[in-house]
């Protein structure tokens, strides 16, 4: 990694069976955090690093057990990384809603195992926030952000529907109640637009999630969240975190779990400050793809290094 790094952090969703299993066998720090993250969880009678290796997908995509999971590829991966680059610098991080957390984690806002017990908790409350309510979520493919506000507007009947991911350009999710939801699809059809129902436990990133962004004020209160040593991006703002400002932080990772995540903007507004230092890399961290997907709606010009697997960890590495 010849130029500063930008580690991208994927969010829940990006979860598969098998997640961690050559880095795991390639890297002994990528080891060495799924064993610590075995020692660390509570997950009935299955290891953390099991469900991640052996599924069911059915378990693993449980939001309560999808969460941490994702959250261990991740820093294993990372881990792994620093071991293969021990030179590397890090010009920023970014995550997608679950991944937001690994980021901060990698910019040393709190420690792995501090982190892993609040996205354990996280995954816990929304899992509960779920299956206390009726909801679920809709991709919008075509739409900007006026034409999902109108379609919310016109769905909802009274009931909750809110935009919840803007994913990228085109590329928009809505979250809210079921019925409101059936409708969404219904009103999108009319509006021009594409539109499918997500699999997907509940409506995140909607009011619906109230309770759990409750119970992770709690959490987070007994947490000591430190400087950011990297810049990282807020999901809720869409811009850099302040890197002093614990008390912000804290808001904004509880108002997270019931607002809409800005990943385009965050990434758009990331990659001008990567340019305006000169010039990054971008890596995608395990598992997954998703993000280098959604990448090439945002800036074609920007090209993701993905890191599922080491054998797909280049030497060269292009800048932004």
């Amino acid at each position: 990694m010849s130029t500063p790094a930008v580690f991208l952090c994927p969010g829940q969703g990006a979860q598969q069976v098998g997640m961690g299993k050559a880095w795991i066998e390639a890297s002994p720090a990528a080891a060495a955090i799924f064993r610590a993250a075995d020692e660390l969880t509570s997950l009935g009678t299955r290891l953390l690093s099991d469900l991640c290796l052996a599924g069911p997908p059915e378990d693993l995509n449980r939001t309560d057990i999808s969460q941490p999971a994702l959250f261990t590829c991740g820093i294993a991966c990372h881990a792994a990384l620093l071991e293969r680059h021990q030179t590397v610098e890090t010009f920023a991080t970014n995550g997608l809603s679950l991944g937001e957390y690994t980021a901060l984690c990698i910019a040393g806002a709190f420690s792995f195992e501090d982190g892993l017990r609040l996205v354990a908790t996280r995954g816990r409350l929304m899992q509960d926030a779920a299956e206390a309510s009726r909801g679920g979520m809709v991709a919008l493919i075509g739409a900007d952000e006026a034409q999902a506000q109108e379609l919310c507007g016109a769905a909802a009947g009274g009931e909750v529907l809110v935009p919840a991911n803007f994913n990228a350009p085109g590329q928009i999710v809505v979250s809210g109640s079921t019925g409101a939801c059936d409708r969404a699809v219904d009103v999108a059809g009319k509006m021009g637009l594409r539109a499918s129902r997500l699999a997907v436990a509940g409506a995140f990133h909607s009011p619906l999630m109230a309770p759990a962004a409750e119970g992770m004020a709690r959490a987070l209160e007994h947490v000591d969240l430190r400087p950011l040593a990297v810049d990282v991006w807020s999901n809720v703002t869409g811009a850099r975190h302040a890197r002093q400002d614990p008390a912000t932080l804290r808001r904004l990772l509880v108002e997270q779990i019931v607002s809409p995540v800005r990943w385009s903007q965050s990434c758009a507004d990331l990659i001008a400050a990567a340019k305006q230092a000169g010039g990054a890399s971008f890596h995608e961290l395990a598992p997954n793809t998703v993000l280098k997907g959604l990448m090439r709606r945002i800036d074609r010009s920007v090209e993701v290094i993905n890191h599922d697997e080491p054998q797909k960890d280049p030497v060269a590495q292009p800048s932004a």
